[in-house]
């Protein structure tokens, strides 16, 4: 009788904990709908800040239930299972919205690429043949060549130079203050700051600091912005401007991890301050150095907001993003836009795989 009552209440506990695992279910779905429908109905009655305020409230709460929910359930499990199941429960949704937001897009961009201005009819790798063979675009990956050297290269150099000598001044701080502030405006707005630095009215009365301290000089105003080629350097200057601080503070942190008893045994030993900059520090930090730079490659790749509001990419300064940006939303050609957005991401592939690569390696020593 004994055995009998134990299966039966064994039986009548597993009913009762499958009934309350669906009424979990159940809610969490419900709570999602009903916020979702909720949102739907303000949209519509244009009500934007309530829709906002209930959107960051219900997110917050849709996204607790579901975890509190599902580790609930998940730990009901037999420990053998509950080990198993309970790393997706946490990893399973982050991956899925990756997918969601980034492979499908991919995929999507992808297909329309092989497709003609609509993305209706195929038309097979026609708009890879404009965005490699077009003069236009020639000079677009051009002026995209001009940022990766040496708009990194600058960046990277000065601002392992400035973290060397600002670590070794008593007035580190105030320096590294100041180099870092232009990291705290936008491309945006740091274009429009240097609109005023280079503009070029040709009336004799410039209003642009680079024209009015040549003027002062005795020189002759110049259209800095349309000055084939150079309009480049100088737009690269203002990624200088912004990304030095960001490679000063990465380096910086890194220099100051490397051992004193390190330094001082290279200097016993009879080595000068630029023997140890280059035979000490620099392969210390190397890690640093490469992370920074790729980094910064990346951005330079997908360099946009500055060209957008200095120039629009007229003049020869135009780039990969901002072209796609016109072919897209200017030309509407979603075709073309789509076959430079993938040779934009199979740039940036290299770069990503390297600096991967680079960190298995450190994390394995």
């Amino acid at each position: 009788m004994n055995t009998k009552s134990d299966v039966r209440i064994q039986k009548i506990n597993r009913l009762t904990l499958f009934l309350k695992m669906a009424a979990i279910i159940i809610g969490i779905v419900l709570f999602f709908a009903a916020g979702i429908k909720i949102l739907e109905y303000l949209d519509i009655k244009e009500q934007k800040l309530l829709s906002a305020l209930f959107a960051i409230l219900w997110g917050v709460s849709a996204v607790s239930l579901f975890f509190i929910g599902a580790n609930w359930i998940v730990e009901h499990f037999s420990p053998r299972w509950t080990s198993r199941i309970q790393p997706y429960v946490f990893v399973g949704p982050a991956v899925l919205i990756l997918l969601w937001a980034l492979a499908v897009p991919t995929v999507r961009t992808l297909i329309f690429s092989l497709k003609d201005a609509n993305a209706r009819h195929w038309i097979g790798l026609a708009n890879y043949k404009f965005a490699f063979t077009d003069p236009q675009m020639l000079i677009v990956f051009r002026n995209n060549l001009l940022w990766l050297i040496l708009g990194t290269s600058a960046c990277v150099i000065l601002g392992l130079v400035i973290a060397v000598l600002a670590d070794r001044s008593r007035y580190e701080k105030i320096y590294k203050s100041i180099i870092f502030t232009p990291m705290a405006i936008s491309f945006v707005g740091a274009g429009v700051i240097f609109k005023f630095v280079y503009n070029y009215k040709g009336q004799g009365n410039e209003t642009g600091l680079l024209n009015a301290i040549i003027m002062a000089f005795g020189g002759e105003p110049q259209a800095w912005l349309q000055m084939p080629f150079w309009n480049n350097i100088f737009l690269i200057v203002i990624m200088i401007w912004i990304q030095t601080g960001y490679c000063m503070v990465i380096l910086s942190s890194a220099i100051k991890g490397i051992s004193s008893e390190l330094l001082e045994a290279a200097r016993i030993d009879g080595a000068n301050e630029f023997q140890i900059f280059f035979k000490v520090i620099i392969p210390v930090i190397r890690g640093s150095i490469i992370a920074v730079t790729t980094t910064v490659l990346i951005f330079s790749l997908k360099t946009f907001d500055v060209v957008r509001a200095m120039t629009g990419g007229q003049y020869g300064t135009n780039v990969i993003a901002n072209e796609f940006f016109n072919q897209r939303f200017l030309y509407y050609d979603k075709g073309r836009a789509s076959a430079i957005a993938i040779v934009l991401l199979i740039l940036v592939i290299p770069i990503m795989y390297f600096n991967l690569r680079q960190f298995n390696e450190r994390k394995a020593f």
